[in-house]
């Protein structure tokens, strides 16, 4: 009693180790190549991995941000942002956040880069780095058909009003410049316009694109100040300190630029600001 029979393995002994030691040896050997035969094959048929790039825009401003019939991200920041992608071999996602969440999401790691028509502002550049310019545009004014004002100094009179967007350039410029007139500040561009439009704003401050857009819709009851009284451009933002990736951001936007991508961009997109630009002697965005 107690004693095992003598053909029973104890529980806790590897089989091998019942084995004379050079037939052991031979075995454990063979299973050592085994597992690294197993073990390379794993990794060489493998696919090779492509690291991904996660861009985030709000896709809300046409035709640089926006979406096509089936809900994807389009227009000239996406593709923008697909060119980089593929200049640096990664594999590219797009997150569709709201413009004022870019900025944290950035700096929390959940995106890597911004493109999305972000002005590279002394403020923001506090919180991200900022690569080189890649569009040049600046502030200009939406006055009434037949206004007067021919210049922000115009605008700037005792008894005018003046209409901007919260939060946009055109708002804090106002703040720190406007001292005369009256500043009325609206959540929505439409209702900037419609302000101007209905003549109880004299001027709406905004930038070049969009207020050569919102002139073209209402051409009836407004005119444009296209000439920028403060020049701005636009930007891709990275996280502070990530010196590497907008080294090779600022080196694509050189090269993408000397092979006219921005070019077709603006050809694809803009060509009735463009055409425009040019008959007024104004230089174009890119």
């Amino acid at each position: 009693m107690g004693r095992r029979r003598s053909d029973d393995l104890d529980a806790n002994m590897n089989p091998i180790q019942m084995l004379p030691a050079p037939c052991a040896t031979a075995l454990q050997r063979c299973a050592f190549i085994l597992c690294l035969t197993s073990l390379f094959l794993s990794v060489s048929c493998s696919p090779p991995h492509k690291e991904k790039l996660t861009v985030g825009m709000e896709l809300a401003y046409p035709p640089f941000e926006m979406t096509d019939p089936q809900n994807r991200p389009a227009g000239i920041s996406p593709e923008l942002a697909t060119a980089l992608a593929k200049y640096l071999g990664k594999e590219l996602e797009i997150q569709n956040l709201p413009f004022d969440g870019l900025i944290p999401s950035l700096k929390t790691g959940k995106i890597n880069l911004i493109i999305s028509s972000m002005t590279a502002t002394p403020v923001r550049a506090q919180s991200v780095d900022f690569s080189e310019p890649y569009l040049k545009t600046g502030l200009c004014l939406l006055v009434g058909k037949n206004s007067v004002v021919q210049s922000i100094q115009d605008l700037d009179q005792a008894g005018k009003i003046v209409a901007v967007k919260l939060g946009t350039t055109g708002h804090t410029y106002a703040a720190a410049h406007i001292t005369r007139a009256q500043i009325r500040v609206l959540e929505k561009e439409d209702a900037c316009v419609l302000e101007v439009v209905q003549g109880k704003a004299d001027g709406f401050i905004y930038d070049q694109m969009s207020t050569f857009k919102n002139w073209r819709r209402n051409a009836e009851a407004t005119r444009p100040l296209l000439r920028p009284f403060q020049e701005e451009s636009w930007s891709i933002a990275a996280r502070k300190g990530d010196t590497e990736l907008l080294g090779k951001v600022n080196e694509f936007l050189k090269t993408f630029r000397a092979q006219g991508g921005f070019d077709k961009l603006g050809d694809r997109y803009l060509m009735e600001q463009k055409e425009a630009f040019k008959e007024l002697g104004y230089p174009f965005y890119f």
